[in-house]
Order: structure tokens, then sequence, then C-alpha cells
């Protein structure tokens, strides 16, 4: 239980601090190349942040641990728009904006509403993925073919990575192959010590991803928020998560089934039904007032750690 216990936190500073370097070198690497902003933002950076929950859905899936794999995806989504979204907004209320209403946020409630439906009749198979990455490649063209229009936008829904002036170099390179390494160990570690917590403490997988995994992949976008709000950049705050949910489903989750179709298991439809809920209710936030506010933050936070004691509880 001991060692157990050493490797989930073990793969919890691996997840993090290489989701950090990949997204740090990569960028670096990007501008030295003259790839664009809204390019690295949304390949890049995107990646980066998610990366984590990638590794670890793709090496439970490939383990045959089917509801960590989906539960990690969903609770990592209920995480970032429960529990971060509502930590920034009691933080500083965050500004909206019409794309985000009209376009990004309906897009993540329509995706998500898909899962659910996929799921209920057991159909996370590999057509399903190609239809999630198809819904993902056909928003990005979108953005690409507009991309006056994203720029602003995409200031809402990935962090830009500021050019420091350093030059490029080897350690550059070596720090993106760590990056990559961290969070391949990472990913195999906290899925097998996860599942023996799991089983020491009679608590189910579903459970564990929905909970302790979800928020340990979910570190990146915290520490990215955080970060963006010490510097007064709350405007991008709130599309930032709306953007990374959105890339959880579409490209992790749509990446995953493509490469091993999920076996769904009757438990995972309550988190998904709550998750639909959620993004519909961060929808609402967003319209009123054009901003999410300290209360309506508080609401998102007390939901968020309600599903936590509803699911340690049960």
């Amino acid at each position: 239980m001991l060692s157990n216990t050493f490797f989930f936190v073990l793969s919890i500073f691996l997840l993090w601090f290489g989701a950090d370097w990949i997204v740090e070198s990569a960028s670096k690497i990007a501008k030295k190349y003259k790839v664009s902003d809204l390019v690295i933002g949304l390949t890049i950076v995107a990646f980066g942040t998610s990366a984590p929950e990638f590794l670890v859905t793709a090496t439970a899936a490939f383990k045959g641990l089917s509801d960590i794999s989906l539960s990690n995806v969903v609770g990592s989504n209920i995480f970032n728009l429960g529990f971060i979204l509502g930590l920034m907004a009691l933080i500083k209320p965050l500004p909206t904006n019409r794309s985000l209403a009209m376009r990004d946020a309906p897009l993540l409630l329509f995706t998500t509403a898909l899962i659910l439906g996929l799921a209920h009749f057991d159909m996370l198979d590999r057509s399903a993925g190609i239809m999630l990455l198809a819904i993902l490649g056909g928003y990005i063209a979108y953005l690409l073919v507009h991309s006056k229009r994203a720029a602003n936008a995409m200031a809402g829904i990935v962090p830009e990575v500021e050019e420091d002036g350093t030059e490029l170099s080897k350690k550059d390179w070596l720090k993106l192959l760590a990056g990559f390494i961290g969070i391949a160990l990472g990913g195999e570690f906290m899925v097998d010590s996860a599942s023996e917590i799991a089983r020491h403490f009679g608590v189910s997988n579903w459970v564990i991803g929905m909970t302790i995994v979800a928020a340990g992949t979910s570190l990146p976008e915290l520490v990215t928020c955080l970060a963006a709000s010490l510097k007064g950049r709350n405007e991008m705050l709130l599309g930032n998560l709306i953007g990374s949910d959105f890339f959880n489903f579409a490209g992790v989750l749509g990446l995953t089934c493509l490469l091993r179709p999920l076996e769904v298991s009757p438990a995972a439809l309550p988190g998904l039904t709550v998750l639909v809920g959620m993004v519909a209710l961060v929808l609402l936030f967003i319209r009123t007032g054009w901003k999410v506010s300290r209360w309506e933050g508080a609401v998102l936070v007390c939901l968020s750690l309600g599903r936590w004691w509803f699911d340690f509880a049960s």
C-alpha cells in the first residue's frame, strides 16, 4: 500500500512537470521555425496540457481498465469546469465573450451530449473515435480558415506562450524528450497504483478515476490558470478550460476509442449526465452579465465537491 501511494504521488509530479516541459520547449521550437501562435496554441499547448489525460486514458484502455479510461476524462472535465473554473471565479470574476457563448461552449455541450448518447448505447468504438476526431479536425479547420477572427477567440481557448528571447538549444530538444518520457511513465504509474489503491480500499476503479486520477491529470490546467490569474490575464481562463474540456473529449477520448474501443459500464452514465448539466450551467453563467461572477463560481465549486462526495459515499 505504501509503495502504491508513493508511485501515485510520483506519477502526479511526472505528469505535471512532463506537460510543463512539453509546452515550454515545444513552443520555443515552434517559434524558432516561425509557426504561428494560433497553431502553437491549438496543437502544442493544447496537447501539452491534455497529454496527461491522454496517457492515462490510453494506458488504462490497453490494460483493459475501461472504467478508468472514461472516468478520467469525465472526471477531468468536471474538475476543470467545476473546481478550477469556480475557484478562479471566486478569486476574480471572469469576463466572457460572444465567441465563447455562441460557438465554443455550445460545441462543448453538443460533444458532451454526444458522448453521453454513445455511452448509453455502449458505442464508444472505433467509429465513435473517428467521429470525435472529425469534429475536432473540423473545428480546428474552421479556426484556421477564419484565422483573423480566431486569433481573438484563441486568447480565451488556450494560453499564449510568450517568447522569452532566449535562443533555441539542444537543451530544449532534450526537455521535450524528457517531457514525453515523464508523461509516459506518469501515465503508467498512475493507472497501476490507482487500481491497486482502489482494490485495497474496496473502491471501484470508476470512483478512483473520477476523483483522484482526474484531479492529478488536471494539474497542468490548474497551474496554467493560477499563473494566468496571478498575471492578471483572467479574460483567457474561461475559454482555456472550455477548450481543454473539448480537446479531452474530441481529441483524447476520440483517439483512445480509435486505438482501443472502450467498454462502458453503467457507472459511467450518471457522471456523464452530471457533466452535461454542468456544461449547460456554465453556458448559462457565460450569458448572464457576460461574466462568471463569484457566486456563480461558488456554485460550481460546491457542485464539483458534491459530486466527489457522492462518488466516495456510494
